[in-house]
């Protein structure tokens, strides 16, 4: 072996061994043939290690920097060796490649050679930031123009983060700066080193110390002003937009910048996160005190922004606008138009100020006067009569055309589930769609697993013929992975294993004792597995000609009717039903007393006990509610007092139905949280018919989104309110929570179940009211949340039963010792709705009180304007529905 062949070797086995620091000096006496050459050892390497998958982390982990440095050594187009130094399979972790020891393999490179290096690693955006020193010192060594990428960026200002100096000091003497700073502002995404909380008088704060560059000439200061204003209108997290508007602050723009920029804060203003819009309604506002913002513009600027929700906001330009109509009142054709805008705004006291505006300031101009008048319908009854004072008889209301009308959305009816696929082909692609998906709906599964059983009764040898090369490339098929393969398969692969015969082929470990949440999730899971891991071991000894259980709707639910004609055709079959499909079959029947004489004329064992169930022996868990007090935790959280239900247990299904189903049958008292998440459609297909079950297991969870903030806790609501079951106690209880909810989404998919009661006709608009006064009085509910469900709610035209929630909420906040706040948003809102729809109830306990109290606080007003509008509706006929 020569002398050459012998280092070949040397270089291959230190980077076998990871001796990353010898590489370099290895390589370098080797000719470029010599290289050319041993590039393809190391791409052999690289396969094998790449192929080892998980068993061989170790060598992975200690080869790949070392192979990293010898195959950029050995490649010959810069392009090549871009693409093996930012390779995926060759980083780990996201770690930074070897600098040093690749600077010193490519040290002898063309200068021009190692600029398209360095530009091409920056092209790369999943490894620019972490190449950033290597680009660097790239660019240094080819004397080329540092590359702008975002990742080059984000690497740059890590970088310069990262100095023991303070950062206006790094900052200066960065040879990248001017062409790296302009960049902060335009990367797809904010750069995450300027988004950290820094201590505004630390030396590390970005803002201050690119304010100071700026002041020192060394950067462009018209170009950071443009920046952070670009970067500003582009949008996004109010987290992520806050250093732009530091960095804003900290250049404190001087009047003539401000100016130049009126038309950038006017959009801010109208579109920007709320602290954005503020400083920019701000910033305006002097502009317009010092006469450098014109009546077209401040009227351009107020039709956005008196449409923004933020109250301090439609507060401040009402106040903008006045100040403007006093110092020139010439301005008057052009704002008040805008104010006439306000007269829809669902805060009544916005109406009454811009009406107030509108009094003070108002001219002869009779085109003004129409459209003003035009607009004063949208006024709230309490205005209307002044609105007519002012503006002449144009401004009354038009005559009522009928009597109210309630609006609903349509009654919901359930789809019913396609029928089981009638061909082996159509069943092998929709059982692979659900094998290979990472979510499957209930109808894709029931009519697969469904399909499964059919096909395998019929001819399970076609059936396996056409399923084994469909599913080909599952693990527990592959002879390399199917040592893995020890226990039974999750979900609908466990049955397809059983058609093809794959059981499994390793050695068991030890059972281990894994950690589950005490939540009916773990008790769902073992019912739903029971069924699958039942058809699957039947396929071998006595096939099912079909599945009992599969749903006749989308919901879960399934007919009476439905399943009394599939036991009558097992009867004709001969086939005995299975134990766990049967039970499933029972749990997702729609009770319909109607289909006992057709069960029990089957004169089965089956159609006997379908009988009983449709009678007493299936009624619905009984649910105790109980107010559980607040809990200390160790680690010094506070879980507050809330109300829970505990449901009582179910005894037929523990006498019997078979022992999987047991733990979904037991007494349960209510956890704290349930940590085992599941899709909430499945889960809910287990049980469909007795939602006030699953209302009361997933109260937890929705009460930890009014009083942990959590999110997607009010995900079930709608679907429990569409499913089948009495809804109770425990199913309105969970939606009053919901109401409470901290996101707006959640608080939106409360709505959205409130309506779907009211439309099927089964909301306790009173019941629901009271438990909702309670929820307020512990906590669990806010008001203020609470009234923007209920604005919400009424904005749907649902008035009538959004009041009627109210009128049985209201009297315990009026005459409690306190004023929770948001009452008066609350009555707000009641007062709308009784505007509306001209509901003539009886005042509410403590309205009067309120009322009377005097004063101008929010509360007051509106608890004044609730009793007139009730007084006013007082020998109304009666609202429509």
């Amino acid at each position: 072996m020569n002398t050459t062949e012998n280092a070949t070797d040397d270089v291959l086995a230190a980077v076998r061994a990871g001796r990353t620091a010898e590489l370099p000096g290895l390589l370098k006496p080797l000719e470029p043939a010599r290289r050319r050459a041993l590039l393809a050892g190391l791409k052999e390497l690289r396969r094998e290690l790449r192929s080892s998958r998980w068993e061989r982390w170790e060598d992975r982990n200690r080869t790949n920097p070392a192979l990293v440095v010898a195959g950029a050594g050995c490649t010959t187009g810069a392009a090549a060796a871009a693409a093996w130094i930012g390779a995926a399979d060759l980083r780990r972790w996201r770690r930074r490649p070897p600098t040093a020891a690749l600077l010193d393999v490519l040290s002898g490179r063309d200068p021009k050679w190692l600029g398209d290096l360095a530009h091409r690693l920056a092209a790369r955006s999943a490894t620019a930031e972490q190449d950033y020193p290597l680009i660097s010192e790239l660019v240094r060594l080819a004397g080329c123009p540092m590359p702008t990428t975002d990742g080059c960026v984000e690497g740059w200002a890590a970088a310069v983060g990262a100095s023991r100096s303070p950062l206006v000091v790094a900052l200066r003497r960065d040879p990248h700066l001017a062409a790296l700073a302009p960049r902060l502002f335009e990367t797809a995404e904010p750069v995450g080193v300027i988004t950290w909380h820094r201590d505004p008088d630390g030396p590390d704060n970005w803002p201050t110390a690119l304010a100071t560059l700026a002041d020192e000439g060394r950067l462009d200061r018209a170009v950071l002003l443009d920046g952070c204003t670009a970067r500003l209108l582009r949008g996004g997290k109010p987290a992520q937009l806050k250093p732009y508007q530091e960095i804003l602050e900290a250049l404190r723009p001087t009047a003539e910048e401000e100016r130049e920029r009126a038309a950038d804060w006017i959009a801010l203003a109208a579109d920007a996160p709320s602290a954005v819009a503020g400083s920019a309604q701000q910033t305006l506002a002097r502009l317009a005190a010092a006469g450098h913002l014109n009546p077209r513009r401040l009227a351009e600027m107020s039709t956005a922004v008196l449409f923004r929700p933020e109250k301090k906001l439609v507060r401040s330009q009402l106040v903008l606008i006045g100040k403007e109509l006093t110092r020139n009142p010439a301005a008057a054709p052009e704002l008040l138009p805008e104010l006439a805008e306000v007269f829809g705004h669902a805060d009544t006291d916005f109406q009454e100020r811009a009406l107030k505006l509108v009094a003070a300031h108002l001219t002869d101009d009779p085109g003004l006067r129409a459209e003003l008048a035009d607009r004063a319908h949208l006024l709230s009854p309490v205005h209307r009569a002044r609105a007519v004072e002012l503006l002449g008889a144009a401004a009354a209301p038009a005559a009522e055309s009928g009597p109210y009308r309630e609006t609903l959305p349509p009654l919901p009816v359930p789809a019913p589930l396609a029928p089981a696929p009638e061909t082996v082909a159509e069943t092998v692609e929709l059982v692979a769609a659900v094998v290979n998906a990472r979510t499957a709906t209930v109808e894709e599964f029931e009519r697969a697993l469904d399909g499964l059983v059919r096909h395998a009764y019929r001819d399970r040898a076609a059936l396996a013929e056409a399923l084994r090369p469909a599913l080909a490339d599952r693990w527990w098929l592959d002879p390399e992975q199917s040592r893995s393969y020890t226990h039974e398969l999750p979900g609908l692969e466990h049955v397809a294993a059983c058609v093809l015969d794959a059981p499994p082929t390793g050695t068991p470990q030890p059972a281990l004792v894994s950690w589950r949440s005490d939540c009916h999730h773990t008790a769902i899971g073992a019912a739903t597995h029971a069924r699958v891991a039942e058809a699957a071991q039947r396929m071998a000894s006595r096939p099912l000609p079909f599945l009992l259980a599969t749903p006749s709707v989308e919901t879960g639910s399934l007919d009476p009717r439905v399943l009394v004609a599939r036991l009558a055709e097992y009867g004709r079959l001969g086939a005995d039903p299975a134990p766990a499909d049967c039970a499933q079959a029972l749990l997702r029947v729609r009770r319909d007393a109607s289909a006992v004489p057709e069960a029990a004329a089957l004169g089965t064992p089956a159609g006997d006990r379908l009988a009983a169930w449709l009678g007493d022996a299936g009624r619905p868990v009984a649910v105790t509610r109980r107010t559980a007090p607040a809990v200390q935790h160790r680690w010094g959280g506070v879980t507050p007092a809330r109300l829970v239900l505990d449901t009582a247990q179910r005894t037929t299904v523990v006498r019997e139905f078979p022992h999987r189903f047991h733990e979904l049958a037991k007494a349960r008292t209510a956890a704290d949280r349930c940590w085992d998440g599941r899709d909430d459609a499945s889960v809910i297909a287990v049980l469909p018919e007795d939602r006030e079950a699953l209302a009361a297991w997933c109260l937890p969870v929705v009460t930890a989104g009014s009083v942990n903030e959590a999110r997607e806790a009010a995900a079930a609501l709608p679907l429990l309110a569409a499913a089948g079951g009495p809804a109770g106690p425990a199913l309105h209880l969970a939606v009053a929570t919901g109401l409470g909810a901290r996101h707006p989404e959640d608080r939106l998919r409360a709505v959205d179940a409130l309506l779907t009661l009211a439309a099927q006709g089964e909301l306790d608009a009173v019941g629901l009211g009271c438990d909702l006064a309670e929820l307020i009085a512990l906590g669990t509910v806010k008001p203020g949340r609470l009234a923007d469900s209920l604005r919400t709610l009424a904005a749907t035209g649902a008035y009538a039963t959004t009041w009627a929630v109210l009128a049985a909420a209201l009297p315990a906040l009026l005459t409690g010792a306190a004023d929770p706040r948001g009452a008066g948003d609350l009555l707000s809102t009641a007062a709308e709705c009784v505007e509306q729809c001209g509901a003539a109830a009886p005042e509410p306990a403590g309205l009067a009180s309120v009322a009377a109290r005097g004063g101008s606080s929010r509360l007051v007003t509106q608890a004044a304007r609730l009793r007139d509008a009730l007084r006013r509706n007082e020998g109304a006929p009666a609202t429509g529905n």
